[in-house]
C-alpha cells in the first residue's frame, strides 16, 4: 500500500505543483526521519521522482536531492532524455547536485547508473560538451583545460574533424589504451565537484565503464562527420540535378 504523501505528491505532480509535490516530500522528512523520506521515495514511480528531482541542482537545493539512493536516483536519471530536454549543461548541474554531495559515495551513484539500459547514453550526454577533453583524459590521463570550446562547435572542415577522429582511434586502438593512461593528475587537483572529478572517478574507480563512455563518444563524433558530409553533399546534388535538368530542356 502506498504512503499517503506519494499518492499526493503524484497529484500534485499531475497538476504541475512541482514544487508543492516536493514540500510535501520534505515534510515526512521533517516530522518522521530522513529514513522515511527514503523509503518514500522507494514507492514513487521513477518519472515522478525525475519530475521533482528536475527542478532542483545546486543552486536550488531540495532534501529530495540529498537523501536519494543511488538506485533510486539511476532508475529516475535514466529517463531524463525520455522526460526533460536534456542538454548537456542542464544534465549535468541535476546530477552534480545529487552524484557529488559526498566525496566517498560518487562511485555508487556512477555504478548504479551504469548498470541500467540507456546509463552510458545518459553519463554520455553528461559529458557531451567536455568530450575533447574526456577522450583526452581516457588516452594521455589529463585534461586539456585550454581547449576552445567556441572555436569547436564552429569548425566547419570535415577534414579537420576526420583527422581529430583518427588520432583518437590510433590511441584508443594501441593495445590497451585506456588500461594502460593512468590518470596523471590526483583527484584533488580537479576536485570540482562537476565533470573532471565525474571523469576521474569513472576513470580510476570504474575502469570499464568508463570505457564504454570513451567508445559512446567517440561514435557521436563519427556521427558529427557523418551528418556534416551528408550536409556538404546535398547542395551538390541540388546544383547537380538543377544543371543536369537545364541541360536537358536545352536538348
Amino acid at each position: 500500500m502506498k504512503h499517503p504523501v506519494v499518492i499526493e505528491s503524484l497529484q500534485l505532480i499531475l497538476a504541475g505543483d512541482i514544487e508543492g509535490a516536493e514540500r510535501a516530500l520534505v515534510a515526512i522528512a521533517e516530522t518522521e526521519g530522513d529514513h522515511a523520506l527514503v523509503a518514500v521515495l522507494d514507492q514513487m514511480p521513477p518519472k515522478d521522482l525525475l519530475a521533482v528531482m528536475r527542478e532542483f541542482d545546486s543552486s536550488k537545493e531540495s532534501l529530495v536531492n540529498m537523501v536519494v539512493t543511488p538506485e533510486q536516483f539511476a532508475r529516475a536519471i535514466v529517463l531524463e532524455k525520455k522526460y526533460g530536454d536534456r542538454t548537456g549543461e542542464k544534465l549535468r548541474a541535476m546530477m552534480n547536485a545529487v552524484i557529488h554531495r559526498d566525496s566517498h559515495t560518487v562511485g555508487e551513484y556512477l555504478e548504479e547508473i551504469s548498470n541500467l539500459e540507456g546509463g552510458y547514453e545518459t553519463l554520455a550526454d553528461y559529458f557531451q560538451d567536455r568530450f575533447e577533453e574526456i577522450l583526452h583524459f581516457a588516452t594521455a590521463g589529463t585534461f586539456t583545460l585550454e581547449f576552445d570550446h567556441e572555436a569547436f562547435e564552429s569548425i566547419k572542415s570535415i577534414t579537420l574533424l576526420a583527422e581529430r577522429l583518427e588520432e583518437i582511434d590510433e590511441s584508443l586502438g594501441f593495445g590497451d589504451a585506456i588500461a594502460s593512461s593512468r590518470p596523471k593528475v590526483s583527484r584533488a587537483e580537479i576536485a570540482d565537484g562537476d565533470w573532471m572529478e565525474t571523469a576521474w572517478v569513472l576513470r580510476h574507480e570504474l575502469e570499464d565503464e568508463f570505457e564504454q563512455i570513451v567508445m559512446a563518444l567517440r561514435d557521436r563524433w563519427q556521427r558529427l562527420i557523418e551528418a556534416q558530409l551528408l550536409a556538404e553533399a546535398g547542395p551538390q546534388k541540388t546544383a547537380q540535378q538543377s544543371t543536369d535538368d537545364t541541360e536537358e530542356s536545352a536538348i
